[in-house]
C-alpha cells in the first residue's frame, strides 16, 4: 500500500513538475518531449517500419476497392488504424527479441493476406470479404478460373511493403541492431506506454463518432461504409466478432428479435389485394428457369445486325416483362438468388443461408404449392451437393433433387454439363413427371453461362455464333469496302456476349423441345436472371463508347459519348423477370405488356403467388400488380436502396437521381429506416429460426382468404 502512495505521489509530484518547467521554458518543454519521440523512434526502428508498413497497406486497400482521394487522406480510418496497429504490436514488447521480430511479421503476413483477399473480394462483390464465408471455401475450386479472372497486379502491389520490412530487419540485424537488449522488465514498460499510447488514438477517434456510425458497426452490413469510416483492421476484428455472434445471441437473442418481428408484421399487413391478375394461372404447371448471370441489357441488343439473345428477346416481348428487375445477392450469389425467390427473405447479414442456416423453417414457394397439390423438383447440370442445394432443397419443400449424376455428361462447357444438352435430358426427365403427376413446379437451373465465360467452348456448340468485332463499311477509292474493327475483342464482356448467346439459344431449343413434347400446354415459364454478370466498368465503356478510328474511347465532348459512371453501372446490373403463357390473353387479360416499376426478387412471392393462388404472410416484397403510385423499393444486402426515383448509396451516404423527380418530403431517411428495419428482421428470421411457430394461416391459398377488394 505505501508502494502504491508513493507511486501516486511520485506521478503527481512529476506533472506538478512538467506544469512548473511549462511555465518557465515552455519552448524547453516541447523541445524535450520531441527529443524523446526522436529517441524512440531511433530505438525503435523495426517496431516503427512494422506500424508504417501496416497503416500504408490499409489506405491502400481502401483506395483501390472504395476509390477516391477522400478515402486517400481520410483522417479517421487513418486514426483507426494506426490504433489497432500499434496495439497489436505492443503486444510484441512482452515477448523476448526474436520472438518478438517473429510476432511482428507474423502480424503483417495476416494484414498484408486480410489487404490481398479484400481487394479481389471488392472486385467481384463490390464489398468486402468476411470470415463467415469460411464455410462456403469447398465451394471455391469449382468458380477457380473465375476467380483467377478477376486478379489484378494491383491486388498484389500489397506484398511490396512487407518485402521491405524484411530488407529493414536484415539491414538492422548486420548493425548489430538487435543485440543490444534492454531487460525484459524495461521491455515491459515500453509495452505499457505503447498500449497506452494506443488507447489515447483510440479514444480521440471514438470521439469523432456519431452514434450512426456505431449503429452501423453495430449492424455490420454496411460493410464499406465502415471500412472507409474504420479501416480495414477495425472492420475485420469486428467482422470476426460479428461472425460469431449469430450462434452465440441466438441462445440469447431471441425474444427482442421476436418482438421485432411481431412489430414489423403487425404494421405491414401482407394480405393480397385482388387485382385483374388474382389466381389468373392457378392450376397450371410452373417452370422456372434460372438464368446464370444473365443480365437485362441483353434482351433487344443487337451487334452488327444480329441480336445478341433474341430467344430471350422474344420471350419479353410475348411474356410478362419486368424490365427493371434486381436480385438482391450477397455472399451466396446464385444460392442467394434461389433463397429469396423462393422465401421472399433477404439473405442473412452473415454466413450464407444455404449454407449456414439450413437447418431452419422457412415457408417457401414449392412447399405452398405442394399443398395445392403440385410436385415439386429441381434440375441442375452440376453436383447436386453444391451450394449444399440436396439438402436446402429439402428443406425448402422440394420432393426430387436431380443433380449431376443423374446426367449424361456428353457436352460439357466451362463448369460442367451443357446448357443445351441439359435442357435436352430434362425435358425427357419432365415429360415423366408430367405423365406422373397432376401438376408440377420445376426449377431448371442453368451453368454454361457462368463467369468466367467460357465463350471458346461455348462456341463448338453455337449454331449461329454473335460477331463481337465492330464491322463498318468504307468507301475506299470509289467503292465501298467493308472492314471488321476489334471493338470488344480481348474483352470480358466480349466472352460473356458470346456465352450469353449461346445461354439464348439453349433457351431457344428448350422452348422448342417443350412444345414438341406437349408441355406448354396448362403451363407457365417463369425466368429469372439469378445475377448480374460482375463486369468491370472499363469494358461498358469501351462498348458504349467505342472509337473505331483510334480503337479507343470516344472522348467525352463528343456528341455521341455515352456517361457511363458507378450509378449508371449500378443501374445496369438489372436481370430479366419474365412470365410467359402460350396464350397471349386469360380471362380478358393480357399476359404481354412491359412493366417498368423497379422489382426485386423479394417481390416474387406475392406477385407469383397473387397470380397462382397461393399466400405467404412473413415476406418483405410486394405484387407488382397492386402498386397504387407506380414506385416500389428494392433493398440490397448492402443497405443500398432503390426506387423509380433515386439510387441511394447508404454505404457513401450519396443520392443518384433517376429522371427528373421530386422526392417528397423525409423521403431518403424514411426508406433508410425501411430499408435498415427489412435487414434486420429478415436476418433475424434466419437467425432465430423465428418462422417455426407462426400461425398457419399465411399457408392459406387466395381463395380461402378475405382479400381486400382491390383496382380490377
Amino acid at each position: 500500500m505505501k508502494k502504491l502512495k508513493s507511486k501516486k505521489s511520485s506521478l503527481k509530484n512529476r506533472i506538478k513538475q512538467i506544469a512548473i518547467d511549462l511555465k518557465k521554458d515552455p519552448f524547453g518543454v516541447v523541445l524535450d518531449f520531441f527529443k524523446s519521440i526522436n529517441l524512440y523512434l531511433e530505438t525503435n526502428v523495426l517496431f516503427c517500419a512494422f506500424v508504417l508498413v501496416n497503416v500504408i497497406n490499409g489506405v491502400m486497400v481502401r483506395y483501390f476497392t472504395a476509390g477516391g482521394v477522400n478515402n486517400l487522406i481520410a483522417f479517421q480510418p487513418l486514426l483507426a488504424d494506426i490504433a489497432i496497429i500499434v496495439a497489436l504490436g505492443a503486444l510484441g514488447y512482452f515477448m523476448r527479441h526474436g520472438w518478438r521480430v517473429f510476432y511482428w511479421f507474423i502480424i503483417t503476413i495476416i494484414g498484408t493476406i486480410v489487404c490481398i483477399i479484400n481487394s479481389i473480394y471488392y472486385e467481384f462483390y463490390s464489398s468486402y470479404v468476411s470470415v463467415s464465408l469460411i464455410s462456403t471455401l469447398k465451394y471455391g475450386e469449382d468458380v477457380s478460373d473465375a476467380i483467377v479472372d478477376i486478379i489484378s497486379i494491383k491486388d498484389f502491389i500489397y506484398v511490396i511493403l512487407p518485402i521491405c520490412l524484411v530488407f529493414i530487419f536484415v539491414k538492422l540485424a548486420k548493425k548489430k541492431y538487435f543485440y543490444d537488449k534492454e531487460p525484459m522488465k524495461k521491455e515491459s514498460k515500453k509495452a505499457v506506454s505503447t498500449l497506452i499510447f494506443s488507447a489515447i488514438l483510440g479514444l480521440i477517434f471514438a470521439s469523432t463518432l456519431s452514434s450512426k456510425d456505431i449503429g452501423r458497426i453495430a449492424n455490420q452490413w454496411n460493410r464499406e461504409y465502415i471500412v472507409t469510416k474504420y479501416g480495414i483492421y477495425v472492420y475485420q476484428v469486428n467482422d470476426v466478432i460479428k461472425s460469431i455472434e449469430p450462434k452465440i445471441s441466438a441462445l440469447f437473442g431471441y425474444d427482442e428479435a421476436l418482438r421485432k418481428f411481431n412489430e414489423y408484421f403487425a404494421e405491414h399487413d401482407n394480405k393480397p389485394e385482388k387485382n385483374e391478375y388474382t389466381n389468373i394461372l392457378e392450376g397450371k404447371n410452373v417452370i422456372v428457369i434460372h438464368a446464370e448471370s444473365v443480365q437485362n441489357f441483353v434482351i433487344g441488343l443487337e451487334l452488327n445486325g444480329q441480336l445478341v439473345a433474341p430467344n430471350l428477346t422474344k420471350l419479353a416481348n410475348d411474356g410478362l416483362y419486368f424490365s427493371n428487375f434486381y436480385t438482391q445477392v450477397s455472399s451466396g450469389t446464385s444460392s442467394d438468388s434461389e433463397f429469396t425467390f423462393n422465401t421472399g427473405l433477404m439473405p442473412s447479414a452473415s454466413y450464407t443461408a444455404f449454407v449456414s442456416y439450413f437447418k431452419r423453417n422457412y415457408i417457401s414457394t414449392p412447399a405452398l404449392l405442394k399443398e395445392k397439390g403440385y410436385y415439386a423438383l429441381s434440375m441442375h447440370g452440376n453436383v447436386a451437393s453444391y451450394w449444399n442445394r440436396n439438402v436446402m432443397h429439402k428443406t425448402l419443400g422440394y420432393d426430387e433433387i436431380i443433380g449431376k449424376s443423374q446426367y449424361d455428361i456428353d457436352e460439357k462447357i466451362g463448369l460442367g454439363l451443357s446448357d443445351k444438352s441439359f435442357f435436352r435430358q430434362s425435358v425427357e426427365k419432365l415429360k415423366k413427371v408430367s405423365e406422373e403427376h397432376d401438376k408440377f413446379y420445376a426449377t431448371l437451373i442453368m451453368l454454361t453461362n457462368h463467369t468466367p465465360f467460357y465463350d471458346e467452348e461455348a462456341l463448338k456448340y453455337t449454331d449461329n455464333p454473335i460477331d463481337i468485332t465492330l464491322n463498318v463499311t468504307e468507301v475506299v477509292d470509289g467503292e465501298e469496302v467493308e472492314t471488321k474493327y476489334p471493338y470488344m475483342e480481348g474483352t470480358k464482356l466480349g466472352r460473356y456476349l458470346r456465352s450469353v448467346h449461346y445461354a439464348d439459344e439453349a433457351i431457344g431449343q428448350l422452348m422448342t423441345q417443350l412444345e414438341e413434347n406437349g408441355l406448354l400446354d396448362n403451363t407457365v415459364v417463369v425466368l429469372y436472371g439469378d445475377h448480374d454478370a460482375k463486369l468491370s466498368k472499363s469494358d461498358f465503356r469501351r462498348f458504349y463508347n467505342y472509337d473505331y478510328e483510334t480503337d479507343g474511347l470516344l472522348p467525352e465532348d463528343d456528341p455521341n459519348y455515352v456517361n457511363y459512371g458507378s450509378y449508371e453501372h449500378e443501374l445496369n446490373r438489372s436481370t430479366p423477370f419474365i412470365i410467359w403463357t402460350k396464350e397471349k390473353t386469360i380471362k380478358g387479360v393480357s399476359m404481354n405488356k412491359e412493366i417498368k416499376t423497379v422489382m426485386g426478387m423479394y417481390d416474387v412471392i406475392p406477385t407469383l403467388g397473387n397470380m397462382l393462388g397461393f399466400y405467404n404472410k412473413y415476406i418483405f416484397g410486394h405484387d407488382m400488380f397492386n402498386l397504387k403510385e407506380d414506385d416500389n423499393i428494392v433493398v440490397f444486402p448492402t443497405g443500398n436502396w432503390l426506387t423509380n426515383k433515386v439510387y441511394y448509396n447508404a454505404q457513401k451516404v450519396e443520392t443518384f437521381m433517376i429522371g427528373d423527380s421530386v422526392l417528397p418530403e423525409n423521403y431518403i431517411p424514411n426508406n433508410n429506416a425501411y430499408a435498415e428495419e427489412v435487414l434486420t428482421v429478415s436476418n433475424d428470421i434466419i437467425v432465430y429460426n423465428l418462422l417455426k411457430t407462426v400461425d398457419q394461416n399465411n399457408k392459406d391459398s387466395i381463395d380461402e382468404l378475405e382479400i381486400v377488394q382491390g383496382a380490377g
